[in-house]
């Protein structure tokens, strides 16, 4: 398996390169394609990723629909993941807790957030929040990982 880190790395690097991650980043779940995710940072510890507003993934009232936004929220808690979990550690996330705070009227930068302390034992929570263009929070939770043993 690739490490999705060390390719952020390089591609970062190069002309481009992020947003060739991000279209690669969006095939590796078929929900993540959903929302065309657009990496904007990715390391331990933290993660960025815009989910643009656009037709597809607006809702009745034509804000961007809350399930849309939340997986963009776990595309960021998975960059963050896979850029902070040891090598011979695997994760799975196992639960999520948010709150809708405010319309999703704009684009939105989708944050995940640990720190160090947060995985020294038993699950760990990724602290998200979708922020609109205005800075306004329009949701806020967390996601908790499991990380355990990479079976040999």
């Amino acid at each position: 398996m690739p490490d999705t880190y060390a390719l952020f790395q390089r591609l970062a690097a190069l002309p481009f390169g992020i947003r060739v991650f991000s279209v690669l980043y969006g095939l590796k779940a078929p929900y993540f394609r959903t929302v065309r995710p657009r990496v904007r940072a990715m390391g331990p510890h933290h993660a960025e990723v815009v989910v643009p507003l656009r037709w597809a993934v607006t809702n009745h009232i034509g804000t961007l629909h809350a399930i849309a936004a939340v997986n963009g929220l776990e595309a960021a808690m998975g960059l963050l993941a896979e850029a902070t979990t040891p090598a011979d550690k695997r994760w799975i996330p196992v639960g999520m807790t948010v709150r809708y705070t405010a319309k999703s009227t704009t684009d939105l930068m989708c944050i995940a957030d640990t720190d160090p302390s947060d995985w020294e034992a038993g699950d760990v929570p990724v602290r998200v929040q979708a922020v609109r263009r205005d800075g306004v929070v329009a949701i806020e939770g967390t996601i908790t990982i499991r990380v355990s043993d990479r079976k040999k």
